[in-house]
């Protein structure tokens, strides 16, 4: 990964964009030592379906874990 000052973005913009497409490397652009963009080459790739669904958790229940006194306030 590359970090470049603001200025030198602005004056080579193009030319690494074109490094970036090629090279696929990421680039962060700073101002004043801070990071402030991250240039990343683009994706067509798309994220496989069901890729978090062992991340998430099924409830056969919902209303038990609170009770129903409080399913009813909400009415």
């Amino acid at each position: 990964m590359k970090i470049l000052a603001i200025t030198d973005f602005k004056a080579h913009a193009l030319r690494i964009l074109g490094e970036v497409a090629k090279t696929k490397e990421h680039v962060v652009v700073t101002k004043r030592g801070k990071p402030l963009v991250e240039v990343i080459p683009f994706s067509t790739c798309k994220p496989a379906p069901g890729k978090l669904s062992e991340a998430l958790m099924f409830e056969k229940d919902i209303v038990s874990p609170l009770g129903e006194d409080m399913w009813d306030a909400c009415k």
